[in-house]
């Protein structure tokens, strides 16, 4: 199969030189190492000797052009062109961005998910295939996410027989909440499937390893959104209004104090106030003001009782005050929590892509990830994946310097290759 020889322009290039081609040529990457290298099967040795350099330049171009939630338009089509090209069936997902597809035949079905949207954020890589984007950058590594899936799922495209089917979720709006993993499930991306695997990148652990972990990986991610509304007035005379202002700290500092009082402490449930603005003159009382953070827990169980929580809470401490209130309370993310089975089908798949000694321990993370949707209604189990070169500084997720050892490409496909196998058998 040859993917890129004869490739047009993709959509939405600024540049028609600025082709995947191009930016492998460019880059010099033709010889990324393979440290998973003849450990097989070997149609996926001959695929993978065949087209890493493809995958490096789908995962390029994607980086430069990236997009945001649920608008993955350009990100949508190439995807969908590639698996076509191999004969496959893809199909857009209702919203018009992700796609589904499968690859083999059966009853039984796995599924192996990416996701596909970019951040708000100006990248400062200094890559020679940074983002093009103004304002928009894949700073999660989603760009490998994608690219890895679309190796898997070509690579197994190329086997001779698979065990059964394997569906490939490329999945729109990870990085909004509560996440487009609830449009995907809705569209019946999960019918008929037994289990589910998903991987991230990891700039903690180095290129060539994968963090596992049973049970909860990351936490449940709610949004806090408070507006506070008083009749204003002058602050020599606080008695005649309501001191919005006040009422502000008062729920700032009380607020996380009260749940800490309120909730199981082994839960990790933590609230970190992100946004508070009221008032821009020093002598008077403002009429409105807004206050926005994040509630996280580990626990599943308590995510459920968080909501009324807040709500009974918000409204005793503001009760003295007199100020009004309105409370949006946004419900994010479950938290990921690998199940055993599906784990160990994982760590099975690790080791007969890379070797034990790939296998990594990691810890409980607090951020969200909304791969959690897909695990209230089906089995699975959720990587990391190492992307760190093992040079130079950790550059974190979400950060405009964000890099990712670009050898984790094949590493990641052989982990999912062999996973859906070791799921099948």
């Amino acid at each position: 199969m040859t993917v890129l020889d004869s490739r047009p322009e993709l959509p939405g290039e600024s540049d028609p030189a600025a082709t995947a081609e191009a930016l492998l040529a460019s880059s010099g990457v033709a010889t990324i190492g393979d440290v998973g290298q003849g450990r097989g099967p070997g149609w996926l040795d001959a695929w993978l000797a065949d087209h890493a350099g493809d995958v490096v330049s789908w995962r390029r171009h994607i980086h430069a052009h990236p997009e945001l939630a649920r608008r993955e338009y350009g990100t949508t089509e190439l995807v969908t062109r590639l698996l076509s090209s191999a004969g496959l069936r893809p199909t857009v997902l209702p919203g018009g961005t992700g796609v589904v597809c499968d690859v083999g035949s059966g009853p039984r079905c796995v599924a192996l998910r990416a996701d596909l949207d970019a951040l708000p954020l100006t990248e400062a890589t200094g890559l020679p295939f940074a983002s093009t984007v103004d304002g928009v950058a894949h700073a999660c590594g989603h760009d490998v996410h994608t690219a890895v899936l679309l190796g898997a799922g070509l690579a197994l495209a190329a086997a001779d027989e698979l065990p059964g089917r394997v569906r490939l979720i490329f999945q729109p709006a990870e990085e909004v909440m509560p996440g487009g993993a609830l449009d995907a499930i809705d569209a019946g991306v999960l019918d008929g499937v037994e289990r589910i695997f998903g991987l991230h990148c990891d700039p903690r652990l180095p290129v060539g390893t994968v963090g596992t972990r049973l049970g909860a990986l990351t936490s449940a991610a709610d949004l806090v959104e408070l507006t506070l509304t008083s009749p204003g007035g002058h602050t020599s005379r606080p008695h005649l209004t309501a001191d919005l202002v006040h009422a502000l700290g008062t729920v700032i500092t009380s607020l996380p104090a009260v749940l800490s009082r309120r909730v199981d402490p082994r839960s990790g449930t933590v609230l970190v106030w992100g946004a508070v603005h009221a008032g821009e003159a020093a002598n008077a009382v403002p009429q409105e003001g807004t206050l926005r953070g994040t509630l996280r827990t580990a626990d599943h169980e308590t995510w459920t009782t968080l909501e009324p929580l807040v709500e009974s809470s918000v409204r005793a401490l503001l009760a003295p005050t007199g100020v009004g209130y309105e409370l949006n309370y946004r419900r994010g993310v479950p938290p990921v929590v690998s199940e055993q089975e599906s784990t160990v089908l994982l760590r099975t798949g690790v080791e007969a892509a890379l070797g034990a000694e790939a296998l990594a321990g990691t810890e409980q993370s607090s951020g969200g990830e909304d791969f959690g949707w897909y695990l209230e209604h089906v089995p699975g189990a959720f990587a990391r994946l190492g992307v760190w070169s093992g040079e130079g500084k950790l550059r974190d997720l979400h950060q405009p310097t964000f890099e990712a050892d670009e050898r984790a490409l094949l590493t990641g496909i052989r982990v999912m290759v062999h996973t859906a196998l070791s799921s099948l058998v």
